[in-house]
């Protein structure tokens, strides 16, 4: 090879990571250019601006100026409205109800396309006139106001409007990515109007909601709940619209249900303006989304931007790529840190999987191997402090425990986690004599020691919410030092990258922002019918004095309600409804809420619906369910890990220090055994039966008693004499005469 040849290979392999800060395209998004492509980016740009300037207060500033502070966008109602109505609107622009396609031509508008579009946009815009003068004329649905006051040109067009719409689009044939929908136009004017109407209302939809709310109120929370439903179902898939709509259904037919479901029964007006309010969906679950989440998904934007994934990636594989089994040890590390970072599984396993996967299989990996490693980690990263994937920001808004505290009890069990997935994949490698990847395909650790200063945005995150300072400051802090930081590599970030940084972190949200709402609408409705406590009584029921068999309960429930839900819809809705019942029978909070949030999690990698083991079967090409079950065996250790802290808190860093040392390393310990018993390698190959005593005394290790560590201890050393001849059945029978 030519020195020319040598240095461009080198070169290569110094940026082996490139492109996996690159956006991904999904199959019903679209990608805008010219005068439309402009006004699309800057509404997203505007979007993210709103929200990051609102939490650090260049709001009241702006208004104090412009002398408009009698006008509070961040009053809490207002705040949450602008942020859910803004991320209807950009969904509907953005993403299509259908995938779409590349090509230059279009089919025509039909015949019942045309009249639908024609209907329901009159209606629409009918509806937005009304509620445009309703506002401009001061003349609003105040209350008490005649039942059938706007109804005609406000409540029936807007609900009206928006079916007919919502059927236009679904009706339509596959379109252009690069052309503007009028059937999602028209959605996204219809959010719009919902959104109007209740931030025009708020202060009377506060009192009235619950007892006495208006015809109108009940039309413009359904058009709403409608438009949420179908954004979720775009942007996340159909299993929690399902599982909305059951609630939704159980909401009306619970006067005619059994025992513990049986409710009383609600009238329309007032179950639907309950669902659009605080109680609901502009309740806990939207708080977080329009704070913490948005934050710090700009946050991840912003590393993107500036090209700092692809560090952290080639970082992994200069650090670990060249040992045996190197890329899935490279997985481990990178997706981790990318999943914390993103939090959410199935698109972190599409970005950095798209490079992993396919150099683990490279090495030596099989297919599906490949893939679950991928999806272990991915799916890890959102148990990974400080971020957790925003899990422990919601975790502290429900609990009220203070995030540094969530924070420092996430330690343990994450490390225990990641070192059980490396474990698991060494003792692959080892198994089949795998090898790492050429030292000449691997980034020079060397060159990239010298720009270790791209983690210090991690660290000044870390460092600032250990000093003190709100999540929302530090997340601040480590958005500006990502941008500062980059201006010492060839990827500064100026006002271009900046700006593009805010754009991407709109698109990057808008799952989410549909997600929480919807979510939302489950709080709403066991807020309102009380399910939640009667569930948690009758869990008590079932479980009798049992704290045991009642964890078993809820692991199961969080698993299922997990399943095709992203992890932070999962966890807040079996945290409004199993968490009660736990804390009731005498189990911490802290650990109660840690125990559903790991099996939210997890659920992503859980048969038979895994969405990140099946978006890494995509890539691998390997059978998704095989992939699944993989996975799970690969991910093994935090389906236990939680039963174990409920018996030894010391996983948690409760206690003193020196039971919290001492569960620590002897857990570790039992996670290596662990990974032994699962891959059936130890101290060398070893049969099914060893592999389940080793098991068994992994579990005991883990569990952290004295006894127990002593146990475990034993059978290893046991399995070692074993495989080492130093005991055989004749030394046991010749010891025995």
């Amino acid at each position: 090879m030519s020195q020319t040849a040598a240095q461009d290979a080198q070169t290569e392999a110094d940026n082996i990571a490139k492109g996996v800060d690159n956006e991904i395209v999904t199959g019903n998004q679209r990608v805008f250019a010219g005068v439309v492509g402009i006004v699309v980016t800057t509404l997203c740009i505007l979007y993210t601006v709103f929200h990051v300037g609102a939490m650090n207060g260049l709001h009241d500033r702006i208004t104090d100026f412009l002398g408009l502070a009698s006008i509070d966008l961040t009053e809490p109602w207002r705040y949450r409205l602008i942020h859910v109505a803004g991320g209807l609107a950009l969904g509907f622009i953005l993403f299509s109800a259908r995938a779409l396609h590349d090509e230059s031509t279009d089919a025509p508008l039909s015949i019942a396309e045309k009249g639908l579009l024609a209907a329901g946009g009159a209606l629409i815009l009918l509806a937005l006139g009304q509620v445009s003068v309703m506002l401009l004329t001061g003349d609003r649905v105040t209350t008490g106001a005649p039942a059938g006051k706007y109804i005609m040109t406000f409540g029936y067009p807007l609900i009206g409007g928006t079916v007919l719409v919502l059927l236009a689009s679904w009706i339509q044939p596959i379109r252009n990515r690069t052309n503007l929908s009028v059937a999602d136009t028209l959605l996204a004017v219809a959010a719009i109007v919902v959104g109007i109407y209740i931030i025009g209302h708020a202060d009377l939809l506060r009192t009235r909601a619950q007892v006495f709310p208006h015809a109108n109120d009940m039309w413009a929370s359904i058009a709403g709940i409608i438009l949420i439903l179908e954004l979720t179902r775009r942007l996340a898939g159909l299993a929690l619209v399902i599982i909305v709509g059951v609630f939704l259904a159980y909401g009306f037919v619970g006067p005619w249900l059994p025992g513990v479901l049986n409710h009383r029964g609600y009238a329309p007006a007032r179950f639907f303006g309950f669902i659009y309010t605080d109680n609901g969906i502009l309740g806990p679950t939207t708080a977080i989304s329009s704070t913490y989440i948005i934050l710090f998904i700009t946050f991840a934007a912003f590393l993107q931007a500036s090209r700092v994934g692809e560090y952290f990636v080639n970082f992994a594989f200069a650090a670990a790529g060249g040992t045996r089994g190197g890329p899935a040890k490279v997985a481990v590390f990178a997706s981790g840190l990318m999943g914390m970072i993103n939090g959410t599984s199935a698109g972190n396993v599409v970005s950095t999987g798209s490079l992993t996967i396919p150099l683990m299989k490279k090495v030596g990996y099989r297919p599906q191997t490949a893939a679950s490693v991928e999806a272990a980690a991915s799916s890890g990263g959102q148990i990974l402090p400080p971020i957790m994937g925003a899990g422990a920001f919601i975790m502290a808004e429900i609990t009220g425990i203070a995030y540094r505290d969530i924070v420092i009890a996430a330690i343990i069990p994450a490390i225990l986690y990641f070192t059980s997935v490396y474990f698991m994949v060494d003792k692959e490698a080892l198994k089949k004599g795998m090898k790492g990847l050429p030292r000449d395909m691997l980034p020079r650790f060397d060159v990239l020691a010298r720009r270790v200063f791209l983690f210090i945005p991690i660290i000044i995150l870390i460092g600032a919410l250990f000093m003190g300072y709100s999540v929302i400051r530090a997340g601040t802090l480590a958005m500006a030092s990502a941008a500062v930081v980059s201006w010492f590599t060839p990827h500064k970030m100026l006002v271009k990258e900046i700006l593009y940084a805010f754009e991407i972190a709109a698109r990057m949200s808008l799952q989410l922002v549909a997600v929480c709402a919807a979510a939302g609408i489950i709080v709403g409705v066991i807020a309102l019918t009380g399910v939640g406590t009667r569930f948690s009584s009758m869990l008590l029921g079932l479980a009798g004095q049992s704290q045991l068999l009642a964890l078993v309960f809820a692991m199961l429930v969080a698993i299922i309600l997990g399943m095709g839900m992203p992890t932070t819809a999962a966890y807040a809705v079996a945290a409004a409804v199993i968490a009660p019942g736990l804390i009731r029978m005498g189990i911490e909070p802290l650990t109660a809420h840690f125990f559903i949030f790991y099996y939210a999690v997890m659920s992503a990698i859980t048969p038979p619906v895994a969405l990140a083991a099946y978006a890494g079967a995509a890539i691998a090409q390997s059978d998704p369910m095989r992939t699944s079950v993989e996975s799970f065996k690969i991910g093994l250790a935090a389906f236990i890990v939680p039963f174990i802290f409920f018996f030894n808190d010391g996983l948690l860093m409760q206690g003193d220090w020196f039971n919290i040392i001492h569960v620590f390393f002897t857990a570790l310990l039992g996670i290596y055994l662990l990974a032994s018993a699962v891959q059936g390698w130890l101290f060398g190959d070893i049969g099914w039966p060893l592999r389940l005593v080793v098991g068994a005394a992994a579990i005991a290790m883990i569990s952290g008693g004295w006894i127990s560590d002593a146990l475990g201890l034993g059978v290893a050393a046991l399995v070692f004499f074993i495989q080492r001849g130093l005991i055989t059945p004749k030394n046991v029978v010749k010891g025995h005469d």
